[in-house]
């Protein structure tokens, strides 16, 4: 059916087709496939983001594919992780980044601008766009009626050039609002309620797309934050309408003309709907190790904390740090904790300062980092040992701290800033009334953070400044069709990518360089991993369900492929990382029977026959002498990639095919 786009009163374009947004924008979208829950499509992308822990990666692949320049509306490149410059890799790394985006026609936000998320959100999410990025909280666009994704640094850098993103087409899920929030409870109450009834693997496959009368009580800030962490449920993307409320944001930011009107028709149909009435909801926190293990704050019990950490791209904006500092206006955090500040965007920073209300953080006795991910991603602040840390941050995996015995529980701007007060985890109701703040009508508007691409010709002269830790991309072979080996490891469910690759500040600078950052691989789980994979010459991951949730680092694929990784047998897989498992040949199989999981122990050896990866795949598990049927979800496509050896010698190929023609 054609999607047509009409005029509305304000005169700015609408979508007229019936149905719910996430069809009215796929529609749109879609160049090939079918619309049928798990079917593969592939979607035009308008837009995609890169940030500096994956970017570097992602742009040396775009350079090996060989476009002349970037072939989206347009593409943004962001320097918001990797900010600890304790020698010189990171700082080559951002060199590197910001001579890559002058010579192909990239964005590129400098360093101190900003967290990625809030920045797009801030100055150039489109309702309506597509967009794909190179990190796993790419959603959060969807707060502003834009179908955002998370996907690895390779899909980025083929999008980039032209090509679609494939995925399979979701199931839609309508989030029904009612109500309206009570005072001291916030968006990321929300979407803890959510996680709470969903877990971490329950929005798989689908899309989380919000409706109903409860959505023109929440601004487009509020609904950001709940689209950035619908990605813990294991969801392709959160959307919410373009409304009213949206509008009055863009015109905020000096964008009114990019709005355009996108809602669900009144007699749009979804998968399933999920009724939620924002007048129930009570502060929540999500329990150490899973931000899908959430009570209320109430019946988690009064905690000693050691630390609290505000900011990071979930719970950064200027109204969450307003309600912060006001809270925290002629008081003095307690003496048993210290707290912490990462502010989402300098305009954010700089409309505090205006204010005054910087004066208040400052004064209760709060470290003020840079704008920038920071704690959330083990890049300072680590915790003492042992120690509570109450966190607005998306997620709480072991170890992601950088402090391996930590206990981590997240929360609201709102619970957060009671529990920096009392030092114990607090229901802030307990505080008595809410504090008043105004938000700005307009915010104050400075991109000269921001470097605009150059016109071709003067691209066409930039040269690319590239530092000795950034090493060439390593080059695979073809797979052939039986795959043999031994179990180098054997883990259990919800497997994140935190447990494969970590992220810190001492594994994050080596991103650019797979031969160093190879040899982390596991590391929290089994020390030795790195070296049982040299020496038996690789071999085979045994996994149970969910196995790579959490970031989309395609590191997680591609440091395990180096170490001679065959394929990964798992219960199921999460989207972004089977798809970059798939990126760099390495074949993720599941389970006919899954329990045949407790079948195969670590350092069995095993022949796997996978043929054209048409069918059912045959294990034979040699140690016990034992036949065990596998399975899969790979489209032809998948399969084809696969066999070539990954996504690249893929890409190569197809093009020598071409110019062959």
């Amino acid at each position: 059916m054609k999607v047509l786009l009409e005029e509305n009163s304000y005169g700015k374009q609408v979508f007229s087709m019936a149905g719910t947004i996430t069809e009215k924008i796929l529609d749109r979208h879609i160049i090939e496939g079918e619309k049928k829950p798990g079917a593969e499509i592939a979607l035009r992308i308008d837009n995609t983001l890169t940030q500096d822990a994956t970017g570097t990666m992602a742009y040396l692949q775009f350079e090996a594919i060989g476009i002349d320049r970037v072939r989206t509306e347009f593409s943004v490149s962001f320097v918001d992780h990797n900010m600890l410059q304790t020698d010189f890799k990171n700082a080559d790394d951002h060199r590197y980044l910001q001579s890559v985006a002058q010579r192909y026609g990239i964005y590129f936000s400098k360093p101190g601008n900003g967290i990625c998320h809030q920045v797009f959100l801030e100055r150039f999410a489109k309702p309506g766009n597509t967009l794909i990025g190179s990190d796993s909280h790419t959603p959060t666009a969807g707060g502003i009626g834009c179908f955002a994704m998370g996907a690895g640094g390779l899909d980025v850098a083929c999008a980039m050039a032209g090509a679609p993103f494939r995925i399979k087409y979701p199931k839609i899920v309508g989030i029904h609002l009612t109500g309206k929030l009570q005072p001291w409870v916030s968006a990321k109450d929300v979407i803890l309620e959510i996680l709470r009834r969903l877990d971490v693997k329950g929005g798989v496959g689908k899309v989380l797309e919000y409706f109903g009368e409860g959505v023109k009580t929440l601004s487009v800030t509020d609904r950001a934050t709940i689209a950035n962490m619908g990605t813990e449920t294991g969801a392709t993307t959160s959307i919410f309408p373009s409304d009213e409320i949206t509008r009055e944001f863009l015109r905020s930011q000096g964008r009114e003309d990019q709005w355009i009107e996108l809602l669900p028709d009144e007699n749009a149909e979804y998968d399933e709907i999920i009724e939620i009435d924002l007048s129930a909801i009570e502060p929540m926190v999500a329990l150490p190790h899973s931000p899908g293990n959430v009570v209320k704050v109430r019946e988690a019990g009064k905690i000693k904390v050691d630390q609290v950490a505000i900011g990071s791209c979930t719970n950064s904006s200027l109204r969450d740090l307003k309600v912060v500092a006001n809270v925290l206006k002629d008081r003095t955090v307690c003496s048993d904790l210290h707290v912490t500040i990462s502010p989402g965007s300098r305009q954010v920073v700089e409309h505090l300062i205006e204010s005054g209300e910087y004066r208040y953080l400052v004064r209760a006795g709060v470290r003020i980092l840079e704008n920038a991910c920071g704690p959330c991603i083990g890049m300072g602040a680590a915790p003492n040992s042992g120690g509570v840390s109450v966190r607005t941050f998306n997620r709480n995996f072991k170890g992601r701290t950088g402090t391996a015995d930590a206990q981590v529980y997240l929360v609201s701007p709102e619970t957060a800033v009671a529990t920096a007060i009392t030092g114990y985890l607090t229901d802030p109701r307990e505080l008595g009334e809410f504090p008043k703040f105004t938000m700005p009508e307009k915010f104050f508007i400075n991109d000269n953070m921001i470097l605009k691409p150059l016109p071709e010709e003067e691209a066409r002269k930039v040269q690319i400044v590239r530092g000795p830790n950034i090493a060439p991309l390593p080059t695979f072979d073809p797979i052939s069709d039986t795959l043999t080996g031994k179990v180098l490891i054997k883990v259990e469910d919800n497997i994140t990518t935190d447990h494969i690759m970590p992220a810190g500040a001492k594994v994050l600078p080596l991103r650019s360089n797979i031969p160093e950052i190879s040899k982390f691989v596991f590391e929290s789980l089994d020390g030795n991993f790195y070296h049982k994979a040299k020496e038996n010459n690789g071999g085979f991951i045994v996994a149970g369900e969910n196995y790579g949730q959490g970031s989309s680092r395609e590191h997680a694929a591609l440091a395990p492929k180096y170490l001679g990784i065959k394929a990964v047998i798992a219960k199921s897989f999460a989207r972004i990382h089977q798809a970059n498992l798939i990126n760099f040949g390495i074949v993720p199989l599941t389970f006919a029977n899954p329990e045949d999981y407790d079948g195969i122990d670590e350092m069995d050896e095993l022949e796997i026959y996978i043929g054209d990866l048409q069918g059912e795949c045959t294990l034979y598990n040699r140690t016990k002498e034992k036949k065990i049927k596998l399975t899969h979800s790979l489209s032809r496509l998948d399969a084809e990639i696969l066999k070539t050896g990954g996504k690249l010698p893929w890409i190569k190929k197809t093009a020598e095919k071409g110019n062959a023609k």
